[in-house]
């Protein structure tokens, strides 16, 4: 099933994997304010669903993955100075609190808020031909929110290189650096063979091990390991830690609940 939102975001089930392309292709899939709406919503209504065990974003074509803002539009830096909160970073604060698995298909040139959109994301899987870059400085702006998912990403002098002059990385440099996982020339090859790795294993040990994961990231040490010396007792609650188990004594492969 495919659905689209203003045509700007199509939306399509492809077994329990929800994709989310991004349709502008003519202006480089940059994003608009029915993107971003999509998005926010379709992150919602997957991490209500248990039929959803992953979400991959891409963009359409060959061209772009996401070009950041539509500065044709005139309005990409024009916001409500009344409302504490931005769409785009209540977007990352979304995928932030995801616990559904968040997929980058990066197809092609990964720009300024696409490499917020990709960097909020829990792995990514790269063109070949892809560049990453924050070319915000050429235009007089910076790459400030998209900062907020990128400082863990990718080493700290390397983003201020990529912040300070606007230059990209190749594909095979983000690779280097560690800010995808991995860079293919058959991509969505790649891509089937990264998801079919994690939609076998347990939906719930991966639904609580995003919480548990997201949440240690801002702690102390002590912090961080109170909080998961009390949580390796709720996952040996569920259903599946118990199938599991009784699967690899029997010799057999699990039948997960998702519980």
């Amino acid at each position: 099933m495919t659905t689209d939102i203003q045509n700007e975001l199509l939306e399509e089930m492809r077994g329990p994997v929800m994709w989310l392309t991004i349709n502008r292709e003519e202006k480089r899939n940059s994003i608009s304010a029915a993107v971003l709406a999509g998005l926010s919503d379709a992150l919602a209504r997957a991490n209500k669903s248990r039929d959803v065990r992953a979400i991959v974003i891409t963009g359409a074509g060959t061209r772009a993955f996401c070009a950041g803002a539509d500065l044709q539009s005139g309005k990409s830096f024009k916001f409500d100075y009344s409302e504490p909160y931005v769409g785009f970073a209540n977007l990352f604060r979304q995928a932030k609190q995801s616990t559904v698995p968040l997929i980058a298909r990066v197809n092609g040139a990964c720009m300024a808020g696409g490499m917020g959109i990709m960097g909020m994301c829990d792995m990514v899987v790269s063109s070949d031909k892809a560049i990453f870059g924050l070319p915000e400085v050429k235009v007089g702006v910076f790459p400030a929110q998209v900062l907020s998912v990128l400082g863990n990403l990718i080493p700290r002098r390397v983003l201020a290189e990529m912040c300070l002059t606007g230059e990209p990385l190749s594909a095979a440099q983000a690779l280097e650096y560690s800010l995808v996982n991995y860079v293919s020339d058959d991509l969505d090859g790649k891509l089937q063979w990264l998801l079919d790795r994690m939609l076998d294993k347990s939906p719930a040990a991966i639904r609580r091990g995003l919480y548990t994961m997201k949440k240690i990231e801002a702690m102390s040490f002590e912090e961080c390991i109170a909080f998961t010396e009390s949580q390796i007792g709720l996952f040996a609650l569920t259903e599946d830690a118990a199938e599991g188990q009784l699967a690899f004594r029997e010799k057999r492969k699990p039948v997960w609940t998702g519980s």
